[in-house]
Protein backbone atom coordinates (compact mmCIF):
# COMPACT_ATOMS: atom_id res chain seq x y z
CA UNK A 1 0.00 0.00 0.00
CA UNK A 2 2.93 2.35 0.69
CA UNK A 3 4.05 1.97 -2.94
CA UNK A 4 0.56 2.59 -4.25
CA UNK A 5 0.25 5.71 -2.06
CA UNK A 6 3.74 6.93 -2.96
CA UNK A 7 5.23 5.49 -6.19
CA UNK A 8 8.37 7.60 -5.58
CA UNK A 9 9.30 4.83 -3.11
CA UNK A 10 9.71 2.28 -5.91
CA UNK A 11 13.53 2.68 -6.21
CA UNK A 12 13.85 2.19 -2.45
CA UNK A 13 11.51 -0.81 -2.57
CA UNK A 14 13.52 -2.37 -5.41
CA UNK A 15 16.75 -2.13 -3.39
CA UNK A 16 14.98 -3.55 -0.35
CA UNK A 17 13.59 -6.46 -2.38
CA UNK A 18 17.07 -7.25 -3.66
CA UNK A 19 18.60 -6.96 -0.18
CA UNK A 20 15.89 -9.00 1.51
CA UNK A 21 15.76 -11.77 -1.10
CA UNK A 22 19.31 -11.85 -2.41
CA UNK A 23 19.35 -13.48 -5.85
CA UNK A 24 22.58 -15.40 -5.16
CA UNK A 25 23.04 -17.53 -2.03
CA UNK A 26 26.80 -17.51 -1.76
CA UNK A 27 30.11 -17.00 -3.52
CA UNK A 28 33.35 -18.83 -2.82
CA UNK A 29 36.82 -17.39 -3.22
CA UNK A 30 40.34 -18.60 -2.52
CA UNK A 31 42.48 -16.49 -0.19
CA UNK A 32 45.65 -15.28 -1.94
CA UNK A 33 47.36 -14.18 1.28
CA UNK A 34 47.18 -14.85 5.00
CA UNK A 35 44.59 -12.62 6.65
CA UNK A 36 42.65 -12.26 9.88
CA UNK A 37 38.97 -11.37 9.78
CA UNK A 38 36.90 -11.00 12.93
CA UNK A 39 39.48 -12.96 14.91
CA UNK A 40 39.43 -15.83 12.41
CA UNK A 41 42.75 -16.63 10.75
CA UNK A 42 42.51 -17.29 7.04
CA UNK A 43 45.56 -18.78 5.34
CA UNK A 44 46.60 -18.33 1.75
CA UNK A 45 44.89 -21.06 -0.26
CA UNK A 46 41.94 -21.42 2.14
CA UNK A 47 38.50 -21.46 0.55
CA UNK A 48 36.28 -18.69 1.90
CA UNK A 49 32.52 -18.49 1.38
CA UNK A 50 30.47 -15.31 1.61
CA UNK A 51 26.78 -15.94 2.31
CA UNK A 52 24.93 -12.97 0.82
CA UNK A 53 21.81 -13.45 2.92
CA UNK A 54 23.95 -13.30 6.05
CA UNK A 55 25.70 -10.12 4.94
CA UNK A 56 22.40 -8.55 3.95
CA UNK A 57 20.87 -9.37 7.34
CA UNK A 58 23.82 -8.14 9.43
CA UNK A 59 22.21 -6.21 12.28
CA UNK A 60 25.51 -4.48 13.08
CA UNK A 61 25.33 -2.76 9.68
CA UNK A 62 21.63 -2.68 8.79
CA UNK A 63 19.02 -1.55 11.31
CA UNK A 64 16.11 -3.99 11.66
CA UNK A 65 17.88 -6.20 9.13
CA UNK A 66 15.35 -9.04 9.33
CA UNK A 67 12.42 -6.74 8.51
CA UNK A 68 11.29 -5.86 5.00
CA UNK A 69 10.98 -2.05 5.01
CA UNK A 70 9.85 -0.45 1.74
CA UNK A 71 10.99 3.03 2.78
CA UNK A 72 14.26 1.97 4.46
CA UNK A 73 16.94 4.64 4.84
CA UNK A 74 20.05 3.80 2.76
CA UNK A 75 18.26 1.03 0.85
CA UNK A 76 21.19 0.30 -1.48
CA UNK A 77 23.38 -0.69 1.48
CA UNK A 78 23.47 -4.37 0.61
CA UNK A 79 25.79 -7.00 -0.83
CA UNK A 80 23.29 -8.79 -3.08
CA UNK A 81 25.31 -7.98 -6.22
CA UNK A 82 28.72 -8.49 -4.68
CA UNK A 83 31.23 -5.75 -4.02
CA UNK A 84 34.20 -4.06 -5.68
CA UNK A 85 35.74 -5.95 -8.60
CA UNK A 86 33.38 -8.83 -7.85
CA UNK A 87 30.25 -6.69 -8.32
CA UNK A 88 27.71 -8.10 -10.78
CA UNK A 89 27.92 -6.25 -14.11
CA UNK A 90 24.16 -6.68 -14.55
CA UNK A 91 23.19 -5.03 -11.27
CA UNK A 92 21.82 -1.84 -12.84
CA UNK A 93 19.87 -3.83 -15.43
CA UNK A 94 18.28 -5.94 -12.68
CA UNK A 95 17.34 -2.81 -10.73
CA UNK A 96 15.88 -1.22 -13.85
CA UNK A 97 13.83 -4.33 -14.68
CA UNK A 98 12.36 -4.48 -11.18
CA UNK A 99 11.66 -0.74 -11.20
CA UNK A 100 9.74 -0.98 -14.48
CA UNK A 101 7.90 -4.09 -13.27
CA UNK A 102 6.65 -2.30 -10.14
CA UNK A 103 5.83 0.95 -11.98
CA UNK A 104 3.71 -0.93 -14.51
CA UNK A 105 2.13 -3.36 -12.04
CA UNK A 106 0.99 -0.51 -9.80
CA UNK A 107 -0.56 1.28 -12.78
CA UNK A 108 -2.41 -1.78 -14.04
CA UNK A 109 -3.40 -3.86 -11.04
CA UNK A 110 -5.17 -3.00 -7.82
CA UNK A 111 -3.95 -6.06 -5.93
CA UNK A 112 -1.66 -9.02 -6.55
CA UNK A 113 -2.69 -11.75 -4.14
CA UNK A 114 -0.40 -14.71 -3.41
CA UNK A 115 -2.52 -17.85 -3.59
CA UNK A 116 -0.07 -20.56 -2.56
CA UNK A 117 3.43 -21.45 -1.58
CA UNK A 118 6.33 -20.77 -3.92
CA UNK A 119 8.08 -23.61 -5.70
CA UNK A 120 11.75 -22.76 -5.39
CA UNK A 121 14.44 -23.44 -7.95
CA UNK A 122 16.35 -26.50 -6.72
CA UNK A 123 19.72 -24.81 -6.26
CA UNK A 124 22.11 -24.12 -3.40
CA UNK A 125 23.51 -21.20 -5.42
CA UNK A 126 20.47 -19.31 -6.74
CA UNK A 127 17.54 -17.99 -4.67
CA UNK A 128 14.96 -18.45 -7.37
CA UNK A 129 11.26 -19.11 -7.56
CA UNK A 130 10.10 -21.39 -10.38
CA UNK A 131 6.38 -21.04 -9.62
CA UNK A 132 4.23 -18.78 -7.48
CA UNK A 133 0.47 -18.91 -7.89
CA UNK A 134 -1.12 -15.44 -7.73
CA UNK A 135 -4.47 -13.83 -8.42
CA UNK A 136 -4.37 -10.44 -10.10
CA UNK A 137 -7.16 -7.97 -9.37
CA UNK A 138 -7.42 -5.18 -11.95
Amino acid sequence: QKLRDNPALIPSAVSEIIRYQSPISHMRRTAVADFELGGQKIKSGDKVVMWYISGNRDSEVIQDADRFIVDRANPRQHLAFGFGVHRCVGNRLAEMQLTILWEEALKRFHTIEVMGDPVRVPSAFIHGIAELPVRIHA
